[in-house]
């Protein structure tokens, strides 16, 4: 097994990131012709795949280490500690594949750069969650209170709805809704909350300066946070549209080695993985 760590600072990745809507394909398409196996040695095809380190360079490393070989792949994984260069990486070929990003953010990305993309269905659900280090419950949110939020759109605009769930704030009727329709709206923002935007990766050290933030999944973990015992609110998974996704570019000669790929991130064996390594809701299977 393969695995190599690129850190990036939240300035770096904030200078790149530029988001808005827009729609892909959900099954992976292809002419019907796949380039031989290569790279990995006889019989074996070696893929380069970016991740975030918690869950998605997890999951890929128990792939690697238990189901791999069997399915003629070899795993190299490369572990990124933001949302832009993985996208950025596998659109230069310096990746296969990529597994780190929910569909709303993947759609976004494509509409606003211009990537060739596909992708498959769905791996796992990282419920979002609200974080505090001064309330125990939503419900005694102050006026006026400090909300650390996420930078770009689609996890933005996630993170509002959940406050709106939560009975923070009133549902705006209006799509890629932003803190931008919230800022002076008392009616759909009575408590008048102040929004704090952070690159996502970044909103675990702002939680000591704000009342809450609103956390993906996989930060927090990497943050030792537990979502099921530390969050005041958390997501709910049912009808959750927000699973991550094993991305390509609908270019690459390797498709047929990054559909087994894809088999085994679906097969029983890393649904069982996920439910023994996250037993308390953390990281969700799809399959459940």
């Amino acid at each position: 097994m393969k695995t190599t760590r690129i850190g990036v600072i939240a300035a770096a990745s904030s200078l790149l990131l530029a988001l808005s809507a827009c729609g892909s394909d959900s099954e992976p398409s292809s002419d019907g012709e796949t380039a031989a196996p290569a790279d990995g040695g006889e019989g074996t095809t070696e893929l380069t795949v970016g991740a975030s380190p918690v869950p998605h360079a997890e999951i890929l490393n128990f792939v690697q280490d238990n189901l791999a070989a069997d399915a003629g792949l070899d795993l190299k994984v490369v572990e990124y500690t933001d949302y832009v260069l993985p996208n950025v990486a596998l659109s230069e070929g310096d990746l296969d594949a990529n597994y780190f990003q929910h569909l709303p953010y993947l759609e976004a990305e494509i509409a606003e750069k211009d990537y060739t993309f596909k992708h498959f269905d769905g791996v796992h659900i990282e419920p979002y969650g609200i974080y505090s280090e001064s309330l125990e419950d939503i419900s005694d949110l102050p006026e006026g209170a400090k909300v650390g939020i996420s930078n770009d759109p689609s996890n933005q605009a996630r993170a509002l709805n959940l406050l709106v769930e939560s009975g923070q704030l009133e549902k705006i009727d209006k799509e890629d809704v932003s803190i931008v329709d919230y800022d002076g709206d008392d009616a759909a923002n009575p408590k008048k909350l102040e929004f704090v935007e952070a690159e996502a990766a970044a909103l675990p050290r702002v939680l000591p300066d704000v009342d809450i933030a609103i956390i993906n999944g996989n930060f927090a973990l990497e943050a030792d946070l537990k979502p099921a015992e530390d969050a005041i609110q958390l997501e709910s998974v049912e009808g959750n549209p927000y699973a991550n996704v094993l991305v390509y570019d609908e270019n690459t000669d390797k498709l047929e080695a990054i559909t087994k790929l894809d088999e085994l991130l679906h097969s029983d064996e890393v649904a069982q993985f996920i439910k023994e390594t996250w037993p308390n809701g953390e990281v969700i299977s799809a399959k459940n």
